[in-house]
């Protein structure tokens, strides 16, 4: 059961013997949480702080042997999971089928569905969300699956409006997903390489009245994009919410954009050292979105995608204080990164057992 796990080729943690595991469940009533991660996941995710609050909770993790049918294994009261492939989903949605009584986080379909940029955002242009504490929608945006040639006349009769971010259609994960360009005249649109999807960039932050030479900075350097901008990353594990800012990329003005020309690639915008939370921001720009409004939101896309482990990377227009866009949705993202990270996820762990061990009792 070999899987493909992005080319990670080091040995992953020594997996747990079926006895053993049955053995703690009765002895000691442990949760057990069977995970199929890479090794990059299980570093950034499996801190040594995390299993052992997790130990002191009542929770074991315990590595699901690749080479092992699944089945044979456990037996699990969760299974967490982070692989890609259709050799993996056929696995997981056959244990799915006859191990009902195992929640497994998440579907596997479920998922696929964030991994193409073209159905990510349709639950959240679907929705049209709208109340008193504001409005969130997705940019116009446009896919664009060959002849790099067509893409002008096809912007043209779409109606967009440059500058337009361009960013890979299959959002996979890799590090080639998460790059974007900026696209700031119709000519330069011939440059980009499908399939891709085109978004309307959305002014999301503070002006910088030198873009073009910062842009340049950034490109000609090894970090990631920090600049101007802010993006909230909003968190989702299971009903609990967690709200950071991260620096984006700068507003565009009309002067600039009259001024520039040409595509501008980005190998990653957002990162945790771009924190934006202690930065000294203007109110208007920092300001975390309405919590009952991403409360809806959030309730809304767990019913909506089947999901419990995903962000959503949400910006404000400018000068619009309650007008929001979801620009991104990724499934199970490095949640490590997310302050407190440890008791929101093995207190929403605990949650599930609960759950499951009530549905058993009725």
């Amino acid at each position: 059961m070999r899987l493909n796990d992005d080319n990670d080729e080091e040995e992953g943690p020594k997996t747990m013997s079926h006895c053993s595991i049955g053995h703690l469940q009765q002895e000691k009533s442990f949760v057990i949480v069977g995970y199929a991660l890479t090794s990059k996941k299980v570093e950034s995710f499996l801190k040594p702080k995390l299993e052992g609050l997790a130990r002191n909770k009542g929770i074991l993790f315990v590595a699901i042997d690749q080479n092992r049918p699944l089945s044979d294994q456990g037996p699990f009261d969760i299974v967490l999971h982070k692989l890609t492939g259709k050799e993996w989903r056929q696995i997981l949605e056959e244990y799915r089928r006859t191990h009902p009584e195992v929640t497994v986080l998440d579907p596997p379909d479920a998922i696929q569905h964030l991994h193409n940029r073209q159905s990510m955002l349709q639950c959240v242009a679907d929705m049209n969300l709208s109340d008193t504490y504001g409005k969130v929608g997705v940019p116009r945006q446009l896919v664009i699956k060959r002849d790099s040639s067509s893409i002008p006349d096809a912007v043209t009769k779409a109606g967009l409006i440059l500058p337009l971010v361009a960013k890979p259609l299959v959002a996979d994960g890799s590090a080639k997903s998460h790059e974007l360009s900026l696209a700031y005249d119709e000519y330069s649109l011939q440059k980009l390489e499908p399939p891709l999807v085109l978004q309307e960039f959305v002014n999301h932050g503070e002006q910088w009245q030198f873009l073009y030479g910062l842009i340049t900075v950034v490109l000609f350097s090894n970090f990631n994009v920090c600049v101007g901008g802010v993006l909230f990353k909003v968190y989702i594990v299971g009903e609990a919410i967690k709200v950071v800012r991260r620096f984006s990329l700068p507003d565009v003005t009309k002067r600039e954009l009259s001024k520039n020309a040409g595509v501008f690639r980005f190998p990653r915008v957002s990162c945790a050292a771009a924190s934006a939370d202690d930065a000294d921001l203007d109110p208007s720009v920092a300001e975390l979105p309405p919590r009952p409004l991403l409360e809806r939101l959030a309730k809304e896309l767990r019913r909506g995608l089947g999901l419990r482990l995903f962000n959503l990377d949400i910006i404000r227009e400018h000068g619009r204080r309650d007008h929001f866009y979801v620009i991104d949705i990724n499934y199970f993202p490095g949640y490590g990164k997310m302050p407190g990270y440890e008791h929101i996820f093995t207190d929403f762990l605990l949650s599930l057992a609960q759950s499951r061990y009530k549905k058993r009792s009725v």
